[in-house]
Order: C-alpha cells, then sequence, then structure tokens
C-alpha cells in the first residue's frame, strides 16, 4: 500500500512540474511573456526529469507510460482549473480510460 502511494505522490509531482514547465514555456513563447518564464519552465521539465528516477517501479519505460496516463487526466484537470476550461463528458471518460490502463501497466500480476 505504502508503494502504491508513493508511486500517486510521485506521478502527481511529477505531473505539476511537467505540466506547469511546459506551460510557463508556452507562456513565454506564444503569449510574450519574460524570458524568465521560459527560465522557469525549463528548470521545472528538468525536476521532472529527475522526480520520475524516484519511482520504484524497475522498468523505465513502462514508468513514463504509465506518466503520459496519469499526465492526461492532470492535464484535463489544469485546463479545468488553470486556463477556465470545463472538461466535459468525453474528456472524463478518455481520462478514465487512461487511468485504467495506467493501473494494468503497472499493477497487473507478472512473473
Amino acid at each position: 500500500m505504502i508503494l502504491i502511494f508513493s508511486a500517486i505522490i510521485l506521478f502527481i509531482v511529477a505531473g505539476i512540474a511537467e505540466i506547469g514547465g511546459g506551460y510557463l514555456v508556452w507562456l513565454w513563447l506564444r503569449e510574450g511573456k519574460p524570458f524568465y518564464w521560459g527560465i522557469g519552465g525549463g528548470l521545472a521539465l528538468a525536476i521532472y526529469g529527475v522526480i520520475a528516477t524516484f519511482q520504484s517501479f524497475p522498468s523505465f519505460g513502462r514508468v513514463y507510460a504509465a506518466y503520459g496516463g496519469v499526465f492526461i487526466v492532470l492535464s484535463v484537470l489544469w485546463g479545468w482549473g488553470v486556463d477556465k476550461k470545463t472538461p466535459d463528458f468525453y474528456d472524463w471518460v478518455g481520462a478514465g480510460i487512461c487511468i485504467i490502463g495506467v493501473s494494468v501497466m503497472l499493477f497487473a500480476p507478472r512473473q
């Protein structure tokens, strides 16, 4: 249970760093924010890369694939909270499918 809880926390923290970093770079390049927003975004993206290494799962590919699913859910939430774009039914269905897929990848019994 501790393994699952710590994995979820790391996924969330890494997701915030990845999405937040990308968002800062987006604001810098697409919306004319000062260059230091881009630098902050780049630092957040580098931190994301480090956070992922703290996962206890042995497979790099499996962990990064799982991050993709979690980041989809976090991106929907980010868009809702930051960009004020309310997710619709299909956003939630798609996000739910991703979480089911991530759960299968990470927690299915293996030999």
